[in-house]
């Protein structure tokens, strides 16, 4: 049998890298896993040798002790690797071939994977539409945080990469695919972002900073990141955004100074249900601030795409309501101001073929803008430690060694 190691949750601010059972064609059981799902039948399902596994923000989450996820979880949903088993009902996908692993986990057969909504897919979580790889209350599929992991519904999930050699010159753009750069293109796209728009994006971690390149990748004029950290601001600066210091004060008076008026067309939450408060707040957790800014400073009849998480479950919220995901959220304010609220896993299969193309062409460097950084499986425990203290990074995993030179 291969050997097999993934990087597992442990409890609130602690992870190990252990070894972990070899996939197989049949969801076991195993922390995290919906009892329901336990003994499923994966004929539809790939192998993949992972290439590149990424660490994300919603991971960081769970690490944190922010989510009910359980002890011994496998962690990781952002995935590229190389398709090493197929299963008897794999027609398509074939051994040898190096692909992306849309985060969400979708069947392609049910109501909403037919009309493109594969964010909500219905039968992949017993509990409710939704899935995704090491995640909480998402199904339990082990995730890709590992040396190996199994994609089910693989000829419908995976995006075949068409030149392989040609896509490892360009690995860490396209590990992007996964997740982040679809989900920060998704955010903006809901915002209504178009060719001449200003742009405000709360939030300047990965995601936040994918929001930005697909903003200028979509046309807008003007791109503005908010956050605290200003390594990361500095990270947003150096592809051309504009950026708001919210240790400073609200962000409507900063964004005044740069556009000569205090709103812009199109609002995005790269932040979620962690945010910090504004100005003399800003060390304080006030998990509502930012959808309450963005519906301020966005104009009468725009939007806000809200791709930053939140949760029905938060443990570790600092009242009540916020531990069941009920926040005290203005929204008199968007309703006076007519403005349209996008929320949700993003659908990546919806953008990530385009983006691969986007990437192979030489149309955006997303690796570069998010600072991807690669390390090696066994560093996973201090790369999700730098994270968790605000380090300008994207770290990417490589638990078989095969970046080869985009890790030096």
């Amino acid at each position: 049998m291969t050997d097999n190691k993934g990087v597992t949750y442990q409890g609130p601010g602690k992870v190990e890298v252990q070894t972990i059972d070899y996939p197989e064609f049949e969801l076991k059981d195993g922390p995290g896993v919906n009892p329901a799902n336990v003994g499923r039948k994966v004929r539809h399902g790939a192998i993949v040798k992972t290439v590149a596994t990424n660490i994300c923000g919603s991971d960081q989450h769970m690490v944190r002790g922010r989510t009910t996820a359980p002890p011994g979880l496998i962690l990781g949903h952002e995935i590229t690797g190389e398709v090493v088993e197929t299963g008897p009902d794999v027609e398509f996908i074939k051994n040898g071939d190096l692909v992306s692993v849309p985060f969400n986990i979708a069947c392609g057969r049910c109501r909403n994977c037919k009309e493109g909504k594969t964010g909500v897919c219905e039968n992949v979580n017993p509990d409710r539409p939704g899935s995704a790889y090491g995640y909480v209350d998402m199904g339990g599929w082990p995730g890709g945080q590992a040396n190996y992991v199994l994609v089910p519904y693989a000829d419908w999930n995976l995006l075949k990469f068409p030149d392989k050699d040609r896509a490892m010159e360009k690995i860490l753009d396209l590990a992007m695919l996964s997740d982040i750069f679809p989900t920060g293109f998704h955010g903006c796209v809901t915002a209504g972002v178009k060719p001449g728009s200003t742009v405000y994006i709360a939030g300047a971690g990965p995601v936040g900073l994918a929001a930005g390149v697909s903003a200028f990748l979509l046309g807008a004029a003007v791109v503005i990141i908010g956050d605290l950290n200003k390594d990361r601001l500095a990270q947003a600066r150096s592809f051309g955004c504009e950026t708001v210091d919210v240790s400073q004060g609200e962000p409507k008076d900063q964004i005044e100074q740069i556009l000569g008026e205090p709103e812009v067309d199109c609002g995005v939450d790269a932040v979620g249900f962690e945010a910090r408060g504004h100005g003399s707040e800003a060390g304080t957790e006030h998990p509502a601030t930012v959808l309450n800014s963005l519906m301020e400073i966005t104009r009468a009849g725009g939007a806000l795409g809200i791709p930053g998480l939140y949760v029905t479950g938060d443990p570790g919220a600092a009242d009540e309501a916020a531990k069941q995901g009920s926040l005290s959220i203005r929204l008199g304010l968007g309703w006076a101001k007519s403005l349209a609220f996008t929320t949700g896993q993003c659908p990546v299969m919806r953008y990530n073929r385009q983006l691969m193309m986007a990437i192979l062409n030489d149309r955006v460097q997303i690796a570069k803008a998010v600072n991807a950084t690669p390390i090696s499986l066994d560093q996973a425990p201090r790369g999700y430690e730098d994270f968790d203290k605000g380090a300008a990074r994207k770290y990417v995993l490589d638990p078989n060694g095969m970046l080869g030179t985009a890790a030096s």
